[in-house]
């Protein structure tokens, strides 16, 4: 026992008991297509071996799932996802814990919520190239704001075209989610069918017609730059490497996002099967399209033209899915509406999930008490505002690849955090009943892969910007004074009973420390190995 609780506030409304674990599957089903945000990027930087990349990384994320499915089961009176779950296991280990748990959840909410700026923007760049001609003056129309360059070389704050299509976006996303998650539920399920047919087509019809060539996945080699910077294969050495772990690290920002699937167990009419089934099921998917899309992208295209302008960044990608499919014009303007859809449908599984983490952080004493407001549909709008604003500034950012890897960083320690919880809740609350019990070897085997993420962000983050690591760090320092103002100023040093009680525990007793100072041991180790990896391949 380590911590005072006390009872807080109750919300003016409460999450509802609406859908099953298909419906969960739906709304997860926005992950598949963020694949898109970065297929280019991944494959414009490391060249023939991206699509091996693709295929470990959803292969590490389908095993990192078992563990969030457990812990998911314990806390069917939570909702936000496996951060909310797993925050509750580091709480009881002193001040250390006490200030790892609200990370936990922040990096989750930090590492979610970038895709409603990124997948607007990306999806509204295709809205304007596909109805305007390619010498509009509306495409290239700019007003910069502000430089960032100190962050990276051209990064800006800027207003242009893209900005007012993606915040229009946004509000329509917005307006379809206000009415509780069984609409959200029913729209992402017409949407998903429109949306994942035609990335399974784009998977399949490839390899039938034999586009699909040997060549194009030869030399089995990273790219490196001559003297002249011209690209040339390049080799497997120190340099090699760093860009191979830089593709493994920004491949897990789409690759482990189907455990959002298990953000709605609040919501599930019957928790004890929705949750392992809506995670399960979402793997499987995410599986098939992570594996095939990217290994089909790279066998018909091949690397040089992949490393064409517009793929990199995602705003070519469509355009490049669609001569790969064939068909004419109108295939091929069939397929970019598919892909923006696809890109609305990241935004709603998005704008979902973490509105739904800010909701249960402020029920739980993380962040201001405000974002504990349900509205009478069930929907928590006032977390699903600070959303909407927050990504509005991020949506006038001039390269959303550099915020893709400075929100994978937070991503990556929330997955190091969140494994780790698994066995500690294991050792501490093994009483506890759990609906579905990851085998042993899965759940340590997720905490080994909790660690090798550790190296990815240590030796790969800055393969996307010199400055990522530390503009990661920084921002995911920003949770020390907002939890400090929620819990000392708001809630006067005390945690609201509610926050414990899937665990059977009230009041002030936040159970026994079994697993002694194993994690303390854990956040040593987690440190000491991205430094180690940062030293090795970066400095």
């Amino acid at each position: 026992m380590t911590t005072a609780t006390t009872t807080a506030d109750a919300p003016r409304g409460e999450l509802q008991r609406a859908i099953d674990w298909k419906g969960a599957f739906w709304v997860a089903s926005g992950v598949p297509p963020l694949v898109l945000f970065s297929i280019g990027g991944i494959a414009a930087t490391i060249g023939a071996p991206s699509w091996l990349i693709w295929a470990l990384s959803i292969g590490m994320g389908f095993v990192q799932s078992f563990t969030y499915a457990e812990i998911a089961g314990i806390f069917d009176e939570k909702a936000g996802g496996a951060a909310n779950y797993g925050a509750t296991a580091w709480l009881r280990y002193g001040i250390v814990g006490k200030f790892m748990a609200p990370l936990s959840v922040w990096t989750y909410w930090f590492a979610w919520s970038p895709v409603l700026a990124i997948g607007s923007g990306i999806a509204a760049g295709y809205i304007l190239t596909a109805l305007l001609p390619p010498d509009s003056t509306i495409l290239t129309w700019s007003v910069p704001l502000v430089d960032l360059g100190f962050l990276k070389d051209g990064l800006s704050l800027r207003i242009n075209s893209t900005f007012f299509i993606g915040a229009a976006l946004l509000l329509v996303v917005f307006a379809a989610q206000h009415h509780g998650i069984l609409r959200t539920a029913r729209i992402q399920t017409i949407i998903g069918v429109a949306v994942i047919v035609p990335l399974l087509i784009v998977g399949v019809v490839p390899l039938l017609t034999g586009q699909v060539v040997a060549a194009n996945f030869s030399p089995f080699t990273p790219l490196a730059l001559d003297a002249n910077k011209n690209i040339i294969p390049g080799e497997w050495n120190l340099g090699g490497w760093t860009l191979f772990l830089g593709g493994m690290f920004i491949a897990a920002w789409s690759t482990y996002g189907f455990e959002t699937a298990v953000c709605y167990t609040r919501e599930f009419k019957n928790p004890a099967t929705d949750t392992y089934k809506a995670i399960f099921y979402s793997g499987l998917l995410c599986v098939l399209v992570f594996v095939l899309v990217p290994f089909t992208f790279q066998g018909a295209l091949g690397v040089a033209k992949m490393l064409e302008p517009g793929i990199y960044d995602g705003s070519g990608v469509a355009a490049a899915m669609a001569s790969i499919v064939g068909g004419g014009v109108f295939v091929s303007k069939l397929l970019v509406l598919m892909m923006i859809l696809a890109l609305v449908l990241s935004i709603m599984t998005t704008m979902a999930g973490s509105s739904r983490t800010l909701y249960q952080a402020s029920a739980d004493g993380w962040l201001p008490k405000y974002l504990s407001y349900v509205n009478p549909h069930g929907a928590p709008t006032r977390a699903m505002w600070t959303d909407l604003i927050f990504n509005l500034v991020l949506l006038l950012m001039s390269d959303y690849v550099f915020l893709l890897a400075v929100s994978n960083c937070a991503y990556i320690v929330f997955n190091f955090l969140c494994l780790n919880a698994g066995w500690i809740h294991r050792i501490d609350s093994g009483d506890i009943k759990r609906p579905w019990r990851a085998p042993n070897w899965l759940l340590g085997l997720g905490t080994i892969f909790a660690f090798l993420n550790m190296v990815f962000m240590g030796a790969g983050a800055n393969v996307w910007g010199p400055t990522t690591l530390i503009t990661g760090v920084i921002i995911m320092a920003l949770i020390i004074p907002i939890f400090a103002f929620r819990h000392y100023v708001q809630d006067g040093g005390m945690f609201p009973d509610r926050m414990l009680v899937d665990l059977g525990l009230q009041g002030r007793d936040l159970g026994q420390r079994k697993a002694g100072m194993l994690p303390y041991a854990a956040l040593v180790a987690g440190v000491v190995v991205t430094l180690i990896a940062h030293w090795i391949f970066v400095t």
